[in-house]
Parts: C-alpha cells; sequence; structure tokens
C-alpha cells in the first residue's frame, strides 16, 4: 500500500487550527530525529509522510489555499518525498547566513545533489538520485541552489546492511564530509525502510 497522502489526509483551515499546535510541536521532535548535519554547512532532513503532511498543511494556511484543486497541487508537488518501503527521501540544506558566505559557497558546491551517499555497515554503497526536473530547475552551471530533493533507493540486502555504523558521507570535491547517523536517526530511517531494527 501506497504511503503518498491524498486529499482526504490534508485537513481543511478550520480543523488543521485546532490541531495544529500538537500536530507542530510532534513534527518538531519528529525533525530533530531525522535532522543529520553533515560538516558545517549542509544539513540533511529525511522526509516522511508526518513531515510532508505538516509542510503541505503548513503551506495551505500561509496561502490559504481551500479548493481541492489547490491541495492537489501541492500533494503533487510534496508527495515525491513520502518515501516508498525501500525509499529514503531527503531535504538537502545548504546553511548560509550571510552573503559573504553566500558568494563563497554556492558557487563551489555546484553538483553537491549528486554527491551524497550512504556508506552501510556491509562496506557497500548507496549514492542518491536526483530527479532530473528538479535538478535543471535548481542549479545553473555557475552556481547551486540552497535546498535540493533527493531519494535513495536501497535493494533487500542493502536494507539488510542498513544498521548500526551507516555512515552519511559527502564526497563533493569542495566540501568531503560523513557523519555516522545517532540511534535515534537509524531508528527513524529504518522505519522509512520498511524494517525492524
Amino acid at each position: 500500500m501506497s504511503r503518498k497522502l491524498t486529499l482526504d489526509d490534508i485537513a481543511d483551515m478550520r480543523a488543521y487550527e485546532r490541531e495544529r499546535d500538537g500536530f507542530r510541536t510532534r513534527v518538531i521532535a519528529l525533525k530533530q530525529r531525522r535532522r543529520v548535519h553533515v560538516g558545517t554547512v549542509v544539513t540533511m532532513v529525511f522526509e516522511n509522510r508526518e513531515t510532508i503532511r505538516f509542510q503541505i498543511q503548513e503551506m495551505a494556511r500561509v496561502e490559504r489555499i481551500a479548493s481541492d484543486t489547490g491541495i492537489q497541487d501541492e500533494l503533487d508537488v510534496y508527495n515525491p518525498l513520502v518515501p516508498e518501503p525501500g525509499q529514503l527521501c531527503a531535504t538537502l540544506f545548504i546553511e548560509l547566513t550571510s552573503d559573504d558566505q553566500m558568494r563563497e559557497w554556492l558557487p563551489k558546491l555546484v553538483g553537491i545533489e549528486q554527491a551524497i551517499l550512504f556508506r552501510l555497515s556491509d562496506g557497500a554503497e548507496v549514492r542518491c538520485q536526483v530527479d532530473p526536473q528538479h535538478a535543471s530547475q535548481l542549479t545553473r552551471h555557475h552556481v547551486t541552489a540552497a535546498v535540493h530533493y533527493v531519494t535513495f533507493e536501497f535493494t533487500p540486502a542493502q536494507i539488510d546492511a542498513f544498521g548500526p555504523g551507516t555512515v552519511l558521507v559527502i564526497d563533493h570535491p569542495a566540501y568531503r564530509e560523513e557523519v555516522e547517523l545517532s540511534a535515534a536517526t537509524l531508528a527513524e530511517l529504518v522505519a522509512d525502510l520498511g524494517i525492524r531494527v
């Protein structure tokens, strides 16, 4: 059964206002477990059904989207970031706080969205995939965007090797960093992959 969101999953504005405070608190805690800092300027947030539902609800709230057509447009944009079993989906943020940092880093990091991989406990590697349409919209030859969306596809053997000792790696020539996943993050991502720890 697909994990993708449907119109029935998105509350109307009045119903969402009633649940928003509690839902927001839960999603903030959820995102803390699903956020991985890789080096000094890159953060990855691994998305799931709840984080994407929150994104759509907040977009609808801010932009006052009330029609089914408008909500369906948001679903079409964000549903690709809801991982199916055997997948992980992430938003990559290049976190820069000044114009000087942006001028320094965004030209250096062109192509970073294709330089991310997991090194699994058995030494195997799973490199991210980028939707070509997304890549063409966000990256130019001379500068990259500050936000990217990436997907990882795992074989059954790779899923079996996804456990303690799994490392998230960026191997971009201008930004080589890696970090071992925490137990809390590992537990979240194992659930996305459709396996048990």
